[in-house]
């Protein structure tokens, strides 16, 4: 049977700590049998963020690495709060902004690096859902990537 949790094992992985909120919200709400995820940005292993505008201090692939680590901080709060990655049945929706300048236009390219993180974890049929992937001009702290998402629950 598929475990989530022992397919992001063999990634070799790491989570970052939890996030705490910045504001007034909560960082997950559970409402019927889905699992909302507010906006995650791109948190490193010792808790902190770098800022950086895509187009301007990052290339594409530079952009989609800060994607996977929005993709794990998702895993984090994840894991905290349900106890296990095995908890969620699907993937449903993903929603990626880009601090990005007017002129890049390769932001599906930038949140596949938080999609094939998904995808890893619970498999092509059940890891990948539908997505947006928004340019912004601008992100909280400068960050390069947000995402939130929203995920069926077993």
């Amino acid at each position: 049977m598929y475990n989530a949790d022992e397919e992001f094992e063999k990634l070799g992985l790491q989570l970052p700590p939890v996030a705490k909120p910045l504001g007034l919200y909560k960082p997950c709400v559970i409402s019927g049998d889905c699992l909302y995820l507010s906006g995650h940005g791109p948190l490193k292993l010792d808790g902190t963020q770098d800022p950086g505008c895509v187009g301007a201090d990052l290339d594409a692939d530079g952009g989609k690495a800060a994607a996977q680590l929005c993709g794990l901080a998702m895993l984090a709060t994840i894991k905290a709060y349900l106890g296990s990655l095995d908890r969620v049945k699907r993937v449903i929706k993903v929603f990626g902004m880009v601090n990005s300048t007017p002129e890049f236009t390769k932001h599906p390219y930038v949140i596949n690096g938080c999609s094939e993180l998904l995808a890893k974890v619970w498999g092509t049929d059940n890891g990948v859902g539908t997505r947006s992937a928004v340019g912004m001009s601008g992100l909280p702290g400068g960050v390069p990537v947000e995402i939130e998402a929203i995920f069926e629950l077993k």
